[in-house]
């Protein structure tokens, strides 16, 4: 008698419980979970680089990168199992890039024992820091634009850029308050203020995820704002100042924009490192804002709590205090996460429960982006999705709005239409400059510098052009051609600022001056009489005591990304109207550091015997082509929760723009000092000539509460005053009101 055939059974049926899309992510984590073995939870906290040391790697030359990316072979990449896969597809164009994310997912579904899978992350602060991606405005120029739905749209497009390669994560947006501009990496940030900031980082978390990418804000805590400026350096903060200041907008990207991975940062406060700060990650973050996903080392800080803070003995002491204070995954790649915390889960020295909890947070956020079941990518696709017409556009849109008129005489710009010649001087007029963590690999033709931008829209205009100085260098050897260009035009255009050698990550700045001879540059030319504009290619605040009086116009262009230079030659003909504003404030010297326009009250006065306290620019300043008028406050309180604002703008000029309408609140007798004003509101607006528009505010009563003198939040019953106005400093309309 023949054997009966075996029933088939359905690949359903066969699935473990861990494998089965249709259970609960809560549900497949804990069957997996119970799988695996000491050594596997211990590899889904680590991390892996493309090659084997990281500052090797930094010296290496682009075409060396690409080649030994294509070459790593996935089994070395994963071995038995990792958690993360750190920037492995950076060199590759995006259809490579894609093929080898898969490689790597293939891998690791089918060579390892669970098929888990990691999740590939990269940087992208103002773009996919990744061959072949847009490049948008670096971030405090997209704060500029005081617009978050328009920041929105170009987060949506870095995410999409960044799934279309199989990259989950990103390790963005940068969220850091810069109340000292000295620091380099002013450039990252959305500025000085806690509300802006917030607004910002909510619209960047929400445009990435929803692409099915991970955000990583970055960098928690205060980091950016140790003594003297310091990125990074010792923060000594109160816990009032943390949770009024610095906390709002970690907070807020968790609270509302539902942000799953959050960065632990490289400084100590109050003489913890923030890596192992229990209060910190999980006591403040998971208990009391309800952070779900899982907190990320700034890349080698776990090993800094030995090497740089000496706050351990070594390198098992320093895994138990980083993952029993709530940091899950070490980055770049896998050191104290490795065989010293696996030992001391093997000898009992380190929390088995601790670790789960690191583990069940990390495969959850892995379902939960559908790894498990679809961890491919179209690799056709990868080409079609990246570097889009229609992300080229949102570029150069994101750089119109983010560029700042600081100054304007109401002659000079925009330029006249009977202007035949001008002078195009300067260091940054005809060099690619688009601010840190940006990929380095760019063709000259993909990026508009300012020169190309203007011969491209004056045509019929003659160009004079003379670099006249290096940004660094003290040779003055060029300026003669360059004081002949001038003199040879009826207008002088100078670009000048900082560039990655003078500002950004680990160049931090103790003159906020321009560098080298830039500024004896700027007087010379000012000084042959001919029409003089500065135009400022940079990523924080800049002194111009020295010749800001010289000049007839100064324009803020920050590093505007790819299509920056046409956005300028816009602005400067007046085919766009400028409408951007400061989202930080540029002191007039060095001396008024660290200088903000939320201060609280002093015990004496603001000023200095020889110098005003006042700002050279305060924060929200930006000038028009247009006037602009306030009228019409109206302020009322609805069911004693909702603040509603209203007011009328009319535009009097006789072109059309842009204006940011900003709500500030003083809280007039507190139990504690409160700020002169804070933010609590603002909208962009685009008005026609005599255009008005209704502009309404709602403020939630609970924005105006205060942590008292026993650090408990609590809104007090009093008067509020409301102000309104085209910046901090300019203060269009007021009124009062009474909370009960």
């Amino acid at each position: 008698m023949s054997p009966q055939p075996k029933k088939s059974q359905s690949k359903k049926s066969t699935l473990k419980l861990y494998q089965n899309p249709s259970l609960s992510v809560k549900r497949r984590v804990a069957d997996l979970l119970a799988r695996m073995t000491m050594e596997e939870k211990v590899a889904q906290l680590g991390s892996r680089l493309p090659f084997t040391d990281w500052h090797e790697w930094i010296r290496c030359t682009l075409e060396e990168k690409i080649a030994r990316t294509r070459a790593v072979p996935p089994g070395d990449a994963i071995g038995a199992g990792v958690g993360q896969l750190s920037v492995f597809l950076k060199e590759l164009p995006p259809k490579a890039a894609a093929a080898k994310a898969n490689e790597l997912q293939h891998y690791a579904r089918e060579n390892t024992r669970l098929g888990i899978p990691p999740i590939i992350h990269a940087e992208g602060l103002h773009g996919l820091l990744c061959n072949d991606a847009t490049s948008f405005p670096q971030a405090i120029a997209m704060a500029s634009s005081w617009h978050p739905e328009l920041l929105e749209e170009v987060a949506t497009a870095i995410g999409k850029e960044a799934r279309a390669r199989g990259i989950r994560q990103l390790l963005s947006p940068t969220i850091n308050i810069a109340r000292d501009p000295r620091c380099g990496r002013t450039e990252e940030t959305y500025g000085e203020d806690p509300y802006l900031a917030s607004r910002m980082a909510v619209a960047f978390v929400r445009g990435v995820q929803s692409q099915g990418v991970v955000t990583t804000p970055k960098h928690y805590a205060a980091n950016f704002v140790g003594d003297g400026g310091r990125d990074s350096n010792a923060v000594h903060f109160s816990e009032r100042l943390l949770r009024e200041v610095y906390f709002p907008a970690f907070e807020a990207s968790v609270r509302e924009g539902g942000a799953l991975s959050i960065m632990a940062a490289y400084n100590s406060l109050d003489g913890v490192p923030c890596s192992c700060n229990r209060w910190l990650l999980t006591e403040v973050l998971r208990d009391e804002w309800g952070f779900e996903g899982y907190v990320v080392s700034d890349y080698e800080s776990v090993i800094h709590i030995l090497t740089k803070h000496a706050a351990a003995a070594d390198k098992q002491e320093v895994a138990k205090k980083a993952v029993e204070a709530g940091l899950e995954v070490e980055l770049p790649q896998t050191d104290c996460y490795g065989e010293p915390l696996l030992q001391g889960l093997k000898q009992g020295t380190i929390s088995a429960e601790a670790v789960d909890e690191a583990v069940r947070r990390v495969l959850a956020i892995k379902f939960r982006l559908g790894l498990f079941d679809e961890p491919f990518v179209d690799e056709e696709q990868a080409e079609v999705v990246c570097n889009t017409a229609e992300h080229r556009a949102l570029a150069l849109q994101m750089a119109r709005e983010g560029i700042v008129l600081l100054k304007n005489d109401g002659a000079t710009l925009p330029l006249a239409k009977d202007v035949k010649s001008i002078a195009v001087i300067g260091p940054q007029a005809d060099e690619p400059r688009l601010g840190g963590y940006t990929w380095n690999g760019y063709a000259q033709g993909r990026i508009v510098t300012p020169l190309r931008g203007i011969r491209e829209r004056a045509r019929d205009l003659q160009v004079h052009f003379a670099q006249g100085c290096t940004v660094t260098g003290d040779s003055k050897d060029g300026f003669a051609e360059a004081l002949q260009a001038a003199r040879q035009s009826q207008v002088a255009l100078l670009f000048v600022g900082n560039s990655g050698q003078t500002e950004g990550e680990q160049r931090d700045r103790a003159n906020l001056d321009l560098p080298g001879v830039q500024g004896e540059l700027i007087e010379q030319v000012a000084a042959t009489g001919v029409p003089t504009i500065v135009v400022l290619i940079n990523g924080s605040a800049v002194t111009m005591l020295d010749w800001i009086d010289r000049v007839d116009a100064v324009i803020e262009a920050w590093y505007p990304g790819e299509a920056g230079g046409t956005a300028i030659a816009e602005v400067l003909f007046g085919d766009t109207n400028p409408g951007g504003k400061l989202p930080l404030t540029f002191p007039r010297t060095m001396g008024q550091l660290p200088l903000y326009y939320n201060h609280k009250p002093s015990g004496r006065i603001y000023d200095y015997v020889d110098l005003s306290g006042k700002p050279l620019f305060p924060f929200g300043h930006g000038l028009s082509y247009t006037t602009f008028v306030y009228r019409n406050l109206r302020i009322r309180l609805e069911r004693k929760k909702v603040i509603k604002v209203s007011l009328e703008v009319e535009n009097t000029g006789e072109r059309s723009g842009d204006e940011v309408v900003q709500l500030h609140i003083h809280d007039v007798v507190a139990s504690v000092a409160r700020p002169v004003k804070d933010l609590k509101g603002f909208r962009r607006i685009s008005l026609q000539p005599h255009e008005t528009q209704g502009v309404t505010f709602e403020v939630a009563v609970q924005q105006l509460g205060l942590y008292d003198a026993s650090m408990q939040y609590t809104v007090e019953p009093g008067e509020f005053e409301i102000m309104v106005g085209s910046s901090s400093e300019d203060i269009r309309l007021t009124g009062r009101l009474e909370i009960k």
